[in-house]
């Protein structure tokens, strides 16, 4: 009798692990449009809003942030629809977690600094002009770079990893060589490598 029950749990713990791996397929595969979807929002955002702060009034085009948040939301919703669903999993809620997080952070502060820039709130509420502007997308880009890595580490997928720290490493060290708007192409290849090319290959490895 005893013997069944150890059987019972050890099959209750097999299929346990097999719901999770199967969730975290499912969720690697459904991420791949949406991660090449969010890394084309933020490279275009990028661009135009460094286009915009270089020759149309400075840093205050980075209320624009706020747009791009909003945008990319809906076209988010509307893949959802479209794509297989599954039940809602521990893997997944931490995931959406790691990256409400980072939205609320980092989408705050780039509204934060739109404002700034506008002349609505004064430079020392946060710190001196030049320490903002040298710093933060410097810590955004590793702020990007730790969520990419954390979801390639909660899904198990390798590719993500990678991506996740050269785009978060590689964004930190060079945002902290260049000036003004020119960080914003910066914060463009960040985009790319961390979330366009994983999820292209991602993408790639589905159709196989």
């Amino acid at each position: 009798m005893e013997d069944n029950k150890n059987m019972s749990a050890e099959r209750s713990l097999e299929i346990i692990r097999e719901s999770i791996e199967r969730s975290q397929r499912t969720i690697t595969k459904n991420s791949a449009l949406p991660m090449v979807w969010w890394g084309v929002c933020v490279v275009i955002f990028s661009l135009l809003i460094a286009y915009l702060w270089k020759n149309y009034g400075g840093p205050a085009w980075n209320m624009l942030w706020a747009v791009m948040w909003l945008v990319g939301y809906v076209g988010n919703r509307i893949m959802d629809k479209r794509q297989e669903m599954i039940p809602t999993t521990f893997v997944g809620k931490t995931i959406g977690h790691v990256w409400g997080t980072f939205g609320i952070f980092c989408g705050g502060m780039g509204i934060l600094l739109g404002l700034i820039g506008c002349g609505i709130l004064p430079w020392e509420l946060i710190l001196p002009k030049v320490y903002v502007m040298g710093c933060i997308t410097s810590i955004i880009s590793l702020c990007f770079g730790m969520g990419t890595t954390i979801t390639g580490l909660i899904i198990r997928n390798r590719i993500i990893q990678v991506c996740g720290l050269l785009a978060g490493f590689g964004g930190f060290f060079c945002a902290l060589h260049i000036p003004g708007h020119q960080q914003l192409y910066v914060m463009a290849g960040v985009g790319v490598i961390g979330l366009i090319v994983p999820g292209l290959l991602i993408h790639l490895q589905n159709k196989e």
